[in-house]
């Protein structure tokens, strides 16, 4: 059994982290039951740029303030009362061995990106020492894995602390993010393995933290940013921040 896996059935011995159901035998190495990732409800195909379900009329609304470098994104399922639980346990919780069950559910529900480096969002280092890592990095990791595609954490990080994002606004999100990422000169290896940059973050809300990273890394050269995540706030959810009709993504 892997560490991460063997330290979280150490802590739960033998249950869902979603709905504490204990597990069947033939589930004796996950971590989300059959039920629980059953209800992870899958993003469906939309915007060729975004992957939001489009409007009934005009263009996409998801995606019309991104900048150019910020090229493309896809998110492997909504962010339900299930698929919720499973990142807060990853990102708060210590269960590291979920980015792997995260992992597979984007391998399945998204397409590989063709020649890209993986890099995950940075946190900032004095929350990644409290928290004692970044649920990014191991989303990236688990990934490059199944995709066969490098991870590089050292082309990007945070130049300065920022406030929590969750309870923002999406209006306070993109103050509060910008210019809070500074993007590494990338190594000739790295610009060997891919020529474009492909985000890992756990979750897309608003836009503005990867609309930040993407414009970082864009001024250190790379001409194509995307972004994957797990999952992705509803329309809904994000509209319902400021009551208006309009949103971006992050």
């Amino acid at each position: 059994m892997r560490s991460g896996l063997a330290l979280a059935r150490y802590l739960l011995p033998n249950q869902c982290v979603s709905c504490e159901v204990a597990l069947a035998d033939r589930e004796r190495d996950r971590l989300v039951c059959g039920m629980c990732r059953s209800r992870w409800r899958r993003v469906p195909p939309g915007c060729a740029r975004c992957g939001q379900p489009e409007p009934p009329v005009g263009p996409c609304r998801f995606c019309r303030e991104w900048p150019p470098c910020l090229a493309w994104a896809r998110s492997a399922v909504w962010l339900g009362d299930e698929a919720r639980a499973a990142v807060h346990h990853l990102k708060y919780d210590g269960y590291h061995a979920l980015a792997g069950e995260l992992a597979d559910a984007m391998v399945q529900m998204m397409p590989r990106p063709a020649r890209a480096v993986l890099v995950p969002i940075p946190l900032w280092r004095k929350r990644e020492r409290g928290r004692g890592y970044n649920q990014a990095e191991h989303l990236a990791r688990a990934l490059g894995r199944s995709w066969k595609l490098p991870c590089a954490t050292e082309l990007l990080h945070r130049a300065r602390n920022t406030r929590s994002q969750t309870n923002l606004d999406p209006g306070t999100r993109i103050q509060n993010v910008a210019g809070a990422f500074r993007a590494r000169e990338p190594s000739a290896t790295v610009k060997a393995r891919g020529s474009k940059i492909i985000l890992v973050d756990d979750i897309l809300t608003t836009g503005a933290t990867v609309v930040s990273a993407a414009q970082a890394l864009s001024e250190s050269g790379w001409q194509w940013v995307g972004v994957v995540t797990f999952a992705r706030a509803t329309p809904f959810a994000v509209r319902g921040m400021v009551g208006a009709t309009a949103v971006l993504a992050s």
